[in-house]
């Protein structure tokens, strides 16, 4: 049968790389839903946003609302962390459903409580439950698709994610002025039609359907029993995944500058406000408009190299905001760390963490990598003030310093293609 070359591409070597609507519309009903019930649920991810600003309206301190924000961060690093340990032991579909619930429940709590503690507590196991469910959603869906559509069906649900959370904040404003109640009701509510769609669309444990990447036959074999076998302590056994996890920690720590430091070079720039606006919104602008059209490229390349090439542009990138050129600098460095998301990230998030284990630790492998970036994002901040209020531009070549450190971690992490699964590489001990 003929392709149609508007949608498929080969890479030379006469495998086939399907476009974005061709992707779109050869996946499962379940894969659809869960990339529009994520997008759904970020643009219902109101709470997190506005969580200082609503604990500080309720007559709690600075220092206390900022702490809770914290928590709320700690809360959600160890629940992707269980999530993962739960999708390979109920399933994605029954982690979904009952870690969203949960989260749909204890979030409206917080609206009646007035002890700061109970409050915390609240806001801590409501953040491991609304992120519990990552690893599950991700797995699943990289069940549900072929290997060598993952790049391109994470690169859609990345574009998912980001619509849903630039348009969260401009919504969650609208219900603040009407009640700060709606807020957190307005959460649950979205969370519980993200539950029920998983529970209606999501095949159950065991059912056919899914696809398996390489390496993953023996995991099959197990069936069910393989599902309890293994733990954590497995996939800190693998030492490669270890050197990539690395790679993961240090690029979100150097990620997460543009939201904590770069508002400060901007403002020791003699540039207001609307200059970190911009930057912050041409990076929006070229991660929605233009990472669908890359992946067409990327997919067809190893995925090693994405992850590579995508950490080391960030790094790089980062580093150009040192350059004395002004608004200039501000630009091109927005530019060239854009680009390394745009790249990289697709891969370096979803796909590889998904195809780095055996089928009976996939959960967990993403469980690790998701809570490593979560972990980076939540040190990352603190790190780079810090560091910015002792070196200032200093801070920026360290970053580029970092991103090449982390582009070698990411060579010697990531396994090339056809290079064996983690089990393979634990039992000859490397």
């Amino acid at each position: 049968m003929a392709q149609n070359n508007a949608t498929t591409a080969s890479d030379g070597t006469g495998q086939q790389h399907a476009g974005v609507r061709q992707v779109w519309r050869e996946s499962p009903a379940a894969v659809k839903s869960l990339l529009v019930g994520t997008m759904v649920n970020r643009l219902g991810g109101f709470v997190q946003v506005f969580m200082v600003l609503y604990l500080t309206h309720r007559g709690f301190s600075d220092t206390q609302a900022g702490a809770a924000l914290g928590v709320y961060g700690a809360g959600a690093v160890l629940g992707t962390l269980v999530g993962g340990w739960m999708s390979d032991v109920l399933g994605p579909r029954l982690t979904m459903t009952s870690t969203l619930l949960g989260s749909a429940v204890l979030l409206p709590c917080v609206l009646y409580l007035d002890d700061y503690w109970t409050i915390l507590a609240f806001i801590a196991v409501s953040g491991a439950a609304a992120m519990a469910y990552q690893p599950a959603s991700t797995s699943m869906i990289s069940q549900l698709t072929p290997p060598d559509r993952h790049v391109m069906v994470f690169a859609i649900g990345r574009l998912a994610i980001n619509l849903g959370t630039t348009a969260a904040p401009l919504l969650g404003a609208a219900l603040v002025k009407v009640s700060w109640d709606f807020l957190f009701w307005g959460e649950a509510l979205t969370v519980t039609v993200f539950s029920a769609v998983a529970a209606t669309t999501l095949p159950r444990r065991g059912e056919p359907g899914t696809t398996t990447g390489p390496g993953d036959d023996e995991g099959a074999r197990d069936g069910q029993a393989g599902a309890s076998t293994g733990s954590y302590l497995t996939v800190l056994a693998d030492r490669r995944y270890l050197l990539f996890l690395l790679a993961m920690f240090t690029s979100s720590v150097i990620y997460v500058q543009h939201i904590s430091t770069l508002p400060l070079t901007v403002r020791h720039l003699g540039m207001g406000i609307e200059a970190y606006a911009a930057m912050v919104a041409l990076n929006g602008l070229l991660v929605i408009t233009c990472e669908l059209l890359v992946a067409k490229v990327v997919q067809r390349r190893p995925i090693r190299t994405a992850v590579i090439t995508g950490v080391l542009l960030t790094g790089v990138g980062m580093s150009l905001y040192a350059l004395p050129w002004g608004l200039a600098a501000l630009v091109i460095a927005t530019l060239v760390w854009s680009l390394g998301e745009i790249i990289g990230y697709p891969s370096l998030f979803f796909a590889y963490p998904a195809q780095a284990g055996p089928t009976r630790l996939r959960g967990r492998y993403l469980g690790a990598s998701n809570a490593l970036y979560g972990l980076g994002s939540s040190i990352g901040p603190f790190v780079g003030v810090m560091l910015w209020n002792r070196f200032e531009e200093g801070l920026w070549l360290g970053c580029g310093v970092v991103g090449v450190l982390a582009g070698a971690a990411a060579w010697g992490g990531v396994r090339p293609a056809g290079a064996g699964t983690a089990q393979t590489e634990i039992r000859l001990g490397g």
